[in-house]
């Protein structure tokens, strides 16, 4: 089963908060997204139009500070929401069946700044979505929500269960799975160029540190590199990934 959205770290009755103007706009204008609450400065609430039956709570900087963890950069606004509804994997597959936008595979990558920022990623180069297992990926979250500029509420997030299954059935809807490691001698250049333009691609990052692991590399169709300098061991895998995204839509 997809799932999507729970276990937040901060909020109330299983609801994440979020913070900073991207995130709260963005959650604000996804029809799909229920806000529960939203507390603001009088300054970044006096610019948007709000539906009357939302609850809005004027506050000040340090009252705002309270809502969310730490130093988090509210920018004047906290929301509280609900988590979007579960998203099916072969719902998603079926969604893409006609084009060849590239879907994004995490194998336990576990930092919700990372996510999000592969969620922005995904969204500036027009992926399909993104898959990640549920019990080793972040929930929807507010660190999430910021990372990803607005992404959260745009690219679909499909948790599953067991990620060599769901590469089974990636694969089988016609994907080409192309595991991204430093431990091979091909560049994904040349991996794209061999395959063609018009092959969907699915993309699999391993997690920070660790890499993809041998299970989710045997359920690969193949393994690339990114030809980075000899001077720099590896790239953090949001950054991999918008390497990786770039190539996929250059193609051809």
């Amino acid at each position: 089963m997809a799932r999507r959205g729970h276990r937040p770290s901060t909020g109330t009755a299983g609801r994440p908060r979020m913070w900073g103007r991207h995130a709260v706009l963005a959650a604000l204008a996804n029809p799909e997204r229920n806000v529960r609450k939203l507390w603001g400065t009088r300054e970044a609430l006096a610019s948007l139009e709000l539906p009357s039956v939302l609850p809005v709570t004027f506050a000040d900087v340090a009252d705002l500070g309270r809502l969310v963890p730490g130093d988090a950069p509210h920018q004047g606004l906290v929301a509280e929401v609900d988590p979007l509804e579960d998203i099916w994997l072969g719902d998603l597959i079926e969604q893409g069946r006609d084009s060849n936008r590239p879907l994004v595979v995490l194998d336990q990558v576990t930092d919700p700044h990372n996510v999000g920022a592969i969620l922005r990623s995904a969204a500036a180069f027009d992926a399909l979505g993104i898959v990640t297992q549920d019990r080793h990926s972040p929930p929807e979250s507010g660190t999430v929500a910021r990372s990803a500029s607005g992404a959260l509420e745009t690219v679909p997030w499909v948790r599953v269960v067991n990620l060599a299954r769901a590469l089974d059935e990636i694969g089988e809807a016609g994907y080409w799975r192309i595991g991204l490691t430093g431990h091979t001698e091909q560049t994904l250049g040349k991996a794209l160029d061999d395959l063609g333009p018009d092959r969907a691609v699915a993309i699999v990052l391993g997690a920070e540190g660790e890499g993809m692991r041998h299970n989710t590399q045997a359920h690969c169709d193949e393994l690339a590199k990114l030809p980075i300098s000899l001077k720099v061991e590896s790239l953090n895998v949001s950054n991999a990934g918008a390497i990786a995204l770039y190539a996929v839509a250059a193609r051809g």
